[in-house]
């Protein structure tokens, strides 16, 4: 669906026996990351109207976090912000900054349900 490109493939190859949830705790700490920078972003234009050099730092630190884990369609929409960002277009960056949170939101919700499924395939209790 394009959520996901062949980065998060990789992080997942990186899981074995010995880190058999490995994949789970980099999606986790790419989480709590993301939302902390997406929070600064927020007091950022409030605090900084029309700092684009500033928006630009913080979409930046996004976009690389995003490439980290393979999140593509977040990934682009950041490049879109930073492209705003590059006109000095204060509505843009607006309408993109709301649909970066939208694929966000979107992309978090695929992962719970996915790492639930993989969860619950694992450690299916067996009734001998």
């Amino acid at each position: 669906q394009g959520y996901l490109d062949e980065q998060f493939c990789q992080v997942e190859d990186l899981q074995d026996e010995a880190n058999p949830n490995f994949a789970e705790e980099v999606v986790s700490l790419f989480f709590k990351d993301s939302t902390r920078v997406m929070l600064n972003f927020e007091q950022a234009i409030e605090k900084h109207p029309k700092d684009f050099a500033r928006w630009d730092t913080h979409m930046q630190q996004l976009k690389g976090s995003c490439s980290s884990i393979g999140a593509s369609r977040v990934k682009n929409e950041c490049t879109s912000f930073r492209n705003f960002c590059g006109e000095e277009n204060a509505e843009g960056c607006t309408r993109s900054f709301q649909k970066v949170k939208r694929e966000h939101a979107v992309l978090r919700q695929k992962w719970e349900s996915y790492f639930q499924v993989i969860f619950t395939s694992h450690f299916v209790p067996s009734f001998h």
